[in-house]
């Protein structure tokens, strides 16, 4: 199947949209956001796996560029706390805390230029997919977009009060991922974030492995039949 890529830009934000080769759909196409991590961007392997699958299954999929990523101007503000984050790590503190607090200065920027994307292209009902960074950025969007009716997110945590609060917000299905051995997202964190989400509707998956190891193709089998399940109107 050859799936259609079309890159654009809002506001001078870059974007890209992958959509399947079915002229046959009428109306709005159920679209997919997909949030990708830190230091990653638009069109890194891992988003372009999912972008591809999810459109291969009937939806569109769409990824932004992150401030200070992909083909966005480097910003010296979010480079020296992305060094401060990843000297942190490196010594084995936590940094947790100040990741929490980077990824709300950054939700301030990425939410209403994702908003502005969904209104360019006017899409049939919406997920968000993030993790990572993707969850960070992608918890504030999804409390604060009502065209979201589902979301997958995963390797974030509740270590800023802020994000629990965003979260509670959220009450649409949510699937949840955690890495079981997670060196730079606590556990206790993680199951604190998801706890705190407001959905009747939401799904813990845990799987062993460390933030930056590559998640079971399984989750991605999973998150097309939950998309499947909210974005898709059931036969008639």
């Amino acid at each position: 199947m050859r799936i259609h890529e079309e890159h654009f830009t809002v506001d001078g934000v870059p974007a890209v949209r992958w959509t399947p080769p079915d002229s046959t759909t009428t109306g709005p196409r159920p679209l997919i956001l997909i949030g990708h991590g830190g230091g990653q961007h638009k069109t890194a392997p891992a988003v372009v796996h999912r972008a591809h699958r999810f459109a291969a299954s009937g939806f569109a999929a769409v990824a932004v560029d992150a401030p200070n990523h992909g083909d966005r101007p480097s910003d010296d503000r979010y480079q020296r706390i992305a060094t401060e984050i990843r000297a942190r790590a490196d010594i084995g503190d936590d940094p947790a805390p100040l990741l929490a607090d980077f990824q709300a200065l950054v939700a301030a920027q990425t939410v209403p230029e994702w908003r502005a994307v969904l209104d360019h292209l006017d899409p049939g009902p919406v997920g968000y997919w993030g993790v990572s960074l993707g969850c960070g950025l992608g918890v504030p969007f999804v409390a604060a977009e009502p065209r979201v009716r589902a979301a997958v997110l995963g390797l974030g945590g509740a270590s800023a009060r802020a994000a629990a609060e965003a979260a509670a917000r959220i009450t649409v299905p949510v699937e949840f991922l955690v890495q079981w051995d997670d060196e730079r997202v606590p556990r206790a964190q993680s199951l604190a974030l998801f706890d705190a989400f407001g959905s009747t509707e939401k799904t813990l998956h845990a799987n062993p492995g460390r933030h930056g190891d590559r998640l079971p193709e399984h989750e991605l089998d999973s998150a097309v039949r939950f998309f499947t399940r909210h974005l898709t109107p059931p036969p008639h």
